[in-house]
């Protein structure tokens, strides 16, 4: 269905909306909060002292360290359409997204924050306008990946940091509405190494078990070597493939929807070049922190599969590997960090996830 074409069919649709201000989004229940200055639950409703009740009494919450926040706890069955989420914590990575469906115990999504909504570099944030993910200026980071669930939504954010996160504004906007018994559930993951000579290949998803569709990738580059970065080849190994996968793109660049390097040429038919930034609906490089050619880059990348869906019907597995060059125009393997959060549906239940690496991993300048 065409996305503006089903508007006209959602009319009467029970909207709820989860917030700060509505913690439990029930039917008028938002906004019912009465300036306290002594209450530490509404540690900003001393700006709307002489206002009253209605006027932004609890608009942000704080998280401490250690702290996990439930975002939401919804029954359901419904589906979520937007999430918003900013803090002024200064490490996104070091803020944990969770999210658990029908009463699982372990997350169907866990992912650092920044890094869900395509902005995992802590000291290079940027804005990110495609059709699922947008971030917005100054750190504003909205979802609207659509997730159904039919018992039960839970939404957390831990605070993994040594100190206080002192605002976290969030949304929750879902419906509550029937969902076919076949739906996938949304499901993101977030992995991180240091790739070798000897193993030049990031396995950005791995241990997908049962059937669904992958709608999404995005990575995180630290180019630490001097030259082009990216012609190792994005494979998608399904249902078997063991050895010889059944879809290999032509070059990491080409995947992301990009070609000759994003711009870099710097061989010698070349004018001398830097990889240059873009962003769409589908795919882009909102980040190409790439000013110096001969020493450490930094490059974030999306692709979402939302006409070109992967389906599978077993498993699933999802490669990059990392190639450059060397003088004598063979390719080169590359050592250098590079991370990545896979975005998919599946049937539940799911494998469980490997550990997140752990906050001074994922930290990121």
């Amino acid at each position: 269905m065409d996305i503006l074409s089903g508007l006209p069919l959602m009319s009467g649709a029970v909207t709820r909306q989860i917030s700060a201000e509505n913690p439990t989004g029930e039917k008028g229940a938002a906004c019912s909060w009465v300036p306290d200055v002594n209450d530490p639950n509404l540690p900003f409703s001393k700006c709307a002292i002489e206002l009253g009740k209605g006027w932004k009494v609890r608009p942000f919450v704080p998280v401490e360290s250690g702290e996990t926040l439930v975002m939401a706890d919804i029954d359901g069955p419904g589906v979520i359409n937007q999430i918003f989420l900013t803090s002024d914590a200064p490490r996104f990575s070091e803020l944990v997204l969770r999210i658990y469906w029908d009463g699982e115990d372990t997350p169907s999504v866990e992912v650092p924050m920044g890094a869900f909504f395509c902005m995992g570099f802590d000291d290079h944030p940027h804005t990110v306008s495609s059709l699922p993910i947008t971030v917005a200026p100054k750190r504003g980071m909205n979802c609207y990946w659509q997730m159904p669930f039919h018992k039960h939504a839970r939404i957390t954010l831990t605070n993994e940091g040594d100190k206080k996160a002192n605002v976290v504004a969030y949304r929750v906007l879902y419906k509550q509405m029937p969902v076919p018994e076949d739906s996938g559930y949304f499901h993101a993951r977030y992995t991180r190494q240091t790739t070798t000579m000897e193993n030049p290949e990031l396995i950005i998803l791995d241990g997908v078990k049962g059937k669904g569709v992958y709608v999404g990738t995005y990575l995180m580059y630290n180019i630490s070597e001097s030259g082009w970065w990216g012609e190792g080849e994005v494979k998608f190994y399904l249902d078997g493939d063991t050895d010889q996968p059944t879809l290999c793109d032509n070059g990491t660049e080409d995947y992301f929807g990009g070609a000759f390097n994003f711009g870099s040429f710097q061989g010698p038919d070349f004018p001398d070049a830097v990889e240059t930034a873009f962003e769409s609906p589908f795919l882009g490089m909102p980040l190409a922190v790439a000013e110096n050619r001969f020493g450490p880059r930094k490059f974030g990348m999306y692709r979402f599969h939302i006409y070109d869906s992967i389906g599978f019907e077993e498993e699933l597995k999802v490669t990059v590997q990392l190639l450059g060059w060397y003088p004598n125009g063979t390719y080169r393997p590359l050592c250098d960090d590079v991370a990545a959060v896979a975005y998919w549906y599946q049937q539940e239940p799911h494998k469980e996830f490997p550990p997140l690496p752990d906050k001074k991993v994922r930290w990121d300048r």
